[in-house]
Protein backbone atom coordinates (compact mmCIF):
# COMPACT_ATOMS: atom_id res chain seq x y z
CA UNK A 1 0.00 0.00 0.00
CA UNK A 2 1.15 3.28 -0.72
CA UNK A 3 0.78 6.87 0.10
CA UNK A 4 1.02 9.86 -1.59
CA UNK A 5 3.08 12.75 -0.08
CA UNK A 6 0.15 15.41 0.16
CA UNK A 7 -1.39 12.32 2.88
CA UNK A 8 1.99 12.55 4.87
CA UNK A 9 1.87 16.12 4.99
CA UNK A 10 -1.58 15.94 5.52
CA UNK A 11 -1.41 14.23 9.25
CA UNK A 12 1.86 16.15 9.79
CA UNK A 13 -0.27 19.60 9.27
CA UNK A 14 -2.56 17.86 11.59
CA UNK A 15 -0.76 16.82 14.36
CA UNK A 16 1.27 20.35 14.51
CA UNK A 17 -1.74 22.14 14.42
CA UNK A 18 -3.55 20.44 16.90
CA UNK A 19 -0.67 21.12 19.02
CA UNK A 20 -0.47 25.09 18.11
CA UNK A 21 -3.72 25.27 19.30
CA UNK A 22 -3.28 23.36 22.56
CA UNK A 23 -0.18 25.30 23.84
CA UNK A 24 0.40 28.71 22.09
CA UNK A 25 -2.64 30.04 21.10
CA UNK A 26 -4.66 32.13 23.82
CA UNK A 27 -7.65 32.79 22.16
CA UNK A 28 -10.87 31.26 24.54
CA UNK A 29 -13.10 31.03 20.84
CA UNK A 30 -10.51 28.92 19.21
CA UNK A 31 -9.19 26.60 22.38
CA UNK A 32 -11.77 24.26 22.51
CA UNK A 33 -11.53 23.58 18.92
CA UNK A 34 -10.11 19.60 18.23
CA UNK A 35 -8.97 19.25 14.29
CA UNK A 36 -10.25 15.78 13.17
CA UNK A 37 -8.65 15.57 10.09
CA UNK A 38 -6.50 17.69 6.63
CA UNK A 39 -7.12 17.40 3.03
CA UNK A 40 -4.00 18.87 1.04
CA UNK A 41 -4.26 19.06 -2.63
CA UNK A 42 -1.82 17.44 -4.37
CA UNK A 43 0.58 20.34 -5.31
CA UNK A 44 0.90 20.99 -1.07
CA UNK A 45 -0.58 24.62 -2.19
CA UNK A 46 -4.24 23.97 -0.34
CA UNK A 47 -4.83 22.70 3.00
CA UNK A 48 -8.31 22.10 4.05
CA UNK A 49 -8.19 22.16 8.04
CA UNK A 50 -11.85 20.11 9.55
CA UNK A 51 -12.96 20.76 13.29
CA UNK A 52 -15.42 20.64 15.93
CA UNK A 53 -15.68 22.52 18.87
CA UNK A 54 -15.99 20.19 21.90
CA UNK A 55 -20.02 20.20 23.20
CA UNK A 56 -21.25 21.99 19.98
CA UNK A 57 -23.13 20.91 16.83
CA UNK A 58 -22.45 24.00 15.08
CA UNK A 59 -19.91 26.06 14.33
CA UNK A 60 -20.18 29.93 16.10
CA UNK A 61 -19.39 33.13 14.23
CA UNK A 62 -17.07 33.76 16.57
CA UNK A 63 -15.47 30.80 16.52
CA UNK A 64 -14.82 31.16 13.03
CA UNK A 65 -13.37 34.81 13.36
CA UNK A 66 -10.81 33.84 15.74
CA UNK A 67 -9.66 30.59 13.56
CA UNK A 68 -9.29 33.36 11.20
CA UNK A 69 -7.41 35.83 12.68
CA UNK A 70 -5.14 32.77 13.71
CA UNK A 71 -4.42 31.82 10.44
CA UNK A 72 -0.97 33.54 10.06
CA UNK A 73 0.17 32.57 13.00
CA UNK A 74 -0.48 29.27 12.47
CA UNK A 75 0.94 28.93 9.16
CA UNK A 76 4.38 31.03 10.63
CA UNK A 77 4.71 28.09 12.81
CA UNK A 78 3.95 25.53 10.57
CA UNK A 79 6.95 26.58 8.58
CA UNK A 80 8.97 26.55 11.60
CA UNK A 81 7.97 23.28 12.21
CA UNK A 82 7.76 21.12 8.87
CA UNK A 83 10.01 20.71 6.08
CA UNK A 84 8.22 22.51 3.22
CA UNK A 85 9.29 24.62 0.75
CA UNK A 86 5.72 25.89 0.32
CA UNK A 87 3.19 26.00 3.55
CA UNK A 88 0.36 25.77 2.55
CA UNK A 89 -2.74 27.80 2.45
CA UNK A 90 -5.19 27.16 5.23
CA UNK A 91 -8.62 27.32 4.98
CA UNK A 92 -10.91 25.74 8.43
CA UNK A 93 -13.87 24.11 7.73
CA UNK A 94 -16.54 23.07 10.56
CA UNK A 95 -16.91 18.96 10.43
CA UNK A 96 -20.55 18.19 10.52
CA UNK A 97 -20.00 14.51 10.35
CA UNK A 98 -19.70 14.62 14.25
CA UNK A 99 -22.92 15.83 14.02
CA UNK A 100 -24.26 13.29 11.76
CA UNK A 101 -22.64 10.81 14.04
CA UNK A 102 -24.23 12.26 17.51
CA UNK A 103 -27.77 11.97 15.47
CA UNK A 104 -27.41 8.23 14.38
CA UNK A 105 -26.34 7.22 18.01
CA UNK A 106 -29.50 8.97 19.56
CA UNK A 107 -31.86 7.25 16.73
CA UNK A 108 -30.16 3.95 17.68
CA UNK A 109 -30.78 4.43 21.58
CA UNK A 110 -33.86 5.20 21.28
CA UNK A 111 -35.01 2.36 18.28
CA UNK A 112 -33.12 0.34 21.42
CA UNK A 113 -35.69 1.60 23.95
CA UNK A 114 -38.39 0.84 21.90
CA UNK A 115 -37.58 -3.23 21.48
Amino acid sequence: MSFKRADKVADLIRAEISDILLRQINDPQVREITVTGVKVTDDLHQAKVFFVRMGENACGEETMKGLHRAVGFLRRELGKRLQLRYVPEINFIFDESFEYGDRIDRLLAEIKKDV
